[in-house]
């Protein structure tokens, strides 16, 4: 098969949750064999020279660098792209890069959606976005060939909203291997085990700022590290840094992956989400690979990851926040919360099952065809 992805800001290493899922899923599926093209926004890529990575062929197209505007202009070019390639699927992420499924059904394309989740639930967003995100979720529900959703409580929306079937197939995670160095923690001044780890970009909905009162308010010889940082700048993200840098007890490391994101990953004593809103968050799901103990807001999706009571707080709540975060500092995994942790990766979050279930749709679009 010849499938051509859109509704990513790219891949290798480009932050965000689409871009994560994207980054591990099309390699394994171009090694089954399949030709696949990712199309990058070319503001996003740290390499532009490189066109084929892990078996996928990169295809840089211009998007511009305003928040309103960016997916949409895009993955209208990106469709343009793919007719003149002719793939077989066309693979679109995300409800706001849907608003070109008619496009691509028009120009006679055979469509898969994967709704990620209700973007126009993010408070960054105005009026006039929430409703063209929202048009989006509609369109890509009704037009797409097939949907692909990644929560059984997005299965629920699709069904509410475009009154279709659609086919659950969760994030995923790899197991990682831990590492014992600490040179990354150096240069950042934590040690190993004394501090609360946050990995999420600077917007209103994942809740950085009320993290940040909480731990305030706290006290402690222990520190917050905070990695990520804002695709666009505005006053929330600009106001969350001048309030990190105002604290020697917390650190903000930008954007880091690799050996950096393993260490703190590896050492820290407490992972924290305190999202508003999420699709399904692999954030978490990262941090439960590490083995560590995990506190997060009890949204729905959330919710979804089976975890016991003690691990979700009341969300936007920051006296339960401050509360759960002195109840669960230096208490680690019990054994069996590690056992079950790894076995609901490997069977429910794993990226090889999930490369074939993908591949699954793609071939039930054509057989239909």
């Amino acid at each position: 098969m010849k499938i051509f992805v859109t509704g990513t800001r790219g891949i290798p290493d480009i932050s965000g949750g689409v871009e994560k899922h994207c980054q591990e899923l099309y390699p394994l599926i171009a090694a089954q064999g399949h030709e696949v093209f990712v199309a990058t926004r070319k503001s996003y890529v740290k390499d532009p020279v490189v066109h084929k990575w892990r078996g996928v062929r990169l295809i840089h197209l211009y998007a511009p660098r305003k928040k309103s505007l960016e997916a949409a202009v895009h993955t209208f070019l990106a469709v343009l792209k793919a007719w003149r390639v002719k793939p077989d699927i066309v693979h679109v992420h995300a409800v706001g890069p849907c608003l070109m499924v008619p496009l691509a059904r028009l120009l006679g394309m055979r469509v898969v959606m994967t709704h990620h989740g209700p973007d126009y639930e993010r408070q960054k967003w105005n009026r006039p976005a929430r409703l063209a995100l929202r048009l989006g979720e509609w369109l890509g529900g009704c037009f797409a060939n097939e949907v692909i959703v990644i929560s059984r409580l997005i299965e629920s929306l699709v069904w509410q909203k475009c009154r279709r079937s659609s086919t659950v197939i969760f994030n995923g995670v790899r197991l990682p291997e831990k590492t014992e160095k600490t040179d990354y923690l150096e240069t950042i001044g934590v040690q190993p085990g004394r501090y609360i780890l946050a990995v999420a970009r600077f917007v209103p909905e994942k809740g950085l700022d009320l993290l940040i009162k909480a731990f305030k308010e706290i006290g402690g010889d222990f520190k917050l590290v905070v990695a990520g940082d804002a695709d666009h700048e505005a006053v929330y993200s600009r106001n969350l840094k001048e309030e990190m840098a105002g604290d020697d007890r917390i650190v903000s490391t930008g954007y880091i992956n690799g050996e950096a994101l393993n260490q703190v990953y590896s050492h820290a004593g407490l992972f924290v989400l305190p999202s508003f809103h999420e699709g399904l968050p692999i954030a978490l799901l990262e941090a439960m690979s590490y083995d560590l103990p995990v506190l997060v807001s009890d949204i729905p999706a959330n919710r979804e990851v089976d975890l016991p009571e003690e691990r979700f707080f009341r969300c936007g709540d920051v006296p339960d926040l401050k509360k759960k975060i002195a109840a669960l500092w230096n208490k680690d995994l019990t054994v069996d919360e590690k056992n079950h942790f790894r076995s609901l990766l490997a069977e429910q979050y794993n990226w090889d099952k999930i490369a074939r279930q993908t591949i699954g749709v793609y071939e039930k679009v054509l057989k239909k065809s």
